[in-house]
């Protein structure tokens, strides 16, 4: 996520950002000491996990979500430097009003996660249109509308940056019951190349992160059922995934050892997605 210089052309610009990765240690490429990170969804499950790892990596973090109560808490638990912003990814004026906010003190985010999402369950005949409003609007547009902003305060600043969307591998292969998850999930990855497209010329980076089944409070009682340990036994690797199996690819992302990605997808899922049909 090198910065480039301002007045350097875009050949200045490639040698500086090459001298760069060139010179630095594999440490120094993993670390984040000096970014600022803004999670999406932080206020439980996989948020908290990202932002936790972008912490021990050296990053400012902040936490964003709808709970203020609990990204308060969870702040104060990481410790400085960790902020708490209330964010609500399905209400573009709370996008504009988190990211106002963060600039009038000071903050601007280079590393964003959209984490953030949420599921509608059931028979595609038996979801209601306002369920698969719902479902988009957070998974979809919501990711559109925060990697939007935070790529225009970027640009604004003239730094370069990198936004990572929380995808799956629902959103590569298909399971009934869940046509708005996958779909939005889908568009996801699409927006995600789109995005990189555009935004490559300011140096912003913009890749996705597709987990598998990952082993959460939420569902772990489900998948302690026969129905469950059914699904489990069809990944190669004959486990869940953990939250920390998320830490190195999301590192990758969002530091400079993942300098030349862009418009990628890295699937983690214990080889789920290959399995044969």
């Amino acid at each position: 996520m090198a910065r480039p210089a301002p007045g350097r052309d875009s050949q200045g610009e490639k040698a500086m950002i090459t001298a760069s990765a060139e010179t630095l240690s594999v440490n120094e490429m993993f670390s984040l000491k000096g970014h600022t990170a803004l999670i999406t969804g932080a206020s439980s499950g996989l948020g908290l996990t990202f932002a936790q790892v972008l912490h021990e990596a050296g990053a400012r973090v902040i936490l964003a979500a709808r709970r203020e109560d609990r990204l308060t808490a969870e702040a104060d638990r990481l410790g400085d430097p960790a902020l708490a912003v209330r964010l609500d990814v399905a209400d573009a004026a709370s996008i504009r009003a988190c990211f106002d906010e963060l600039a009038a003190r000071g903050v601007v985010a280079d590393i964003v996660v959209n984490n953030a999402g949420i599921a509608a369950p059931g028979p595609a005949l038996d979801l209601a249109a306002e369920d698969w409003d719902a479902v988009m609007a957070v998974n979809l547009r919501g990711a559109f509308l925060v990697a939007r902003e935070a790529a225009r305060h970027l640009i604004a600043t003239r730094r370069g940056g990198s936004i990572i969307n929380i995808a799956s591998i629902l959103g590569l292969r298909v399971i009934a019951n869940l046509a708005s998850y996958t779909a939005a999930k889908a568009g996801l990855l699409q927006l995600t190349r789109s995005l990189a497209i555009e935004l490559a010329r300011h140096q912003i980076r913009v890749n996705a992160l597709a987990p598998g089944y990952v082993e959460t409070a939420i569902n772990a009682g489900f998948f302690a059922t026969p129905p469950g340990q059914a699904m489990i036994k069809r990944i190669p690797q004959r486990r869940l995934g953990q939250p920390r199996d998320l830490a190195g690819p999301l590192l990758l992302l969002a530091s400079e050892a993942g300098a030349h990605m862009t418009g990628a997808t890295l699937v983690v899922d214990g080889g789920h997605s290959i399995n044969s049909v």
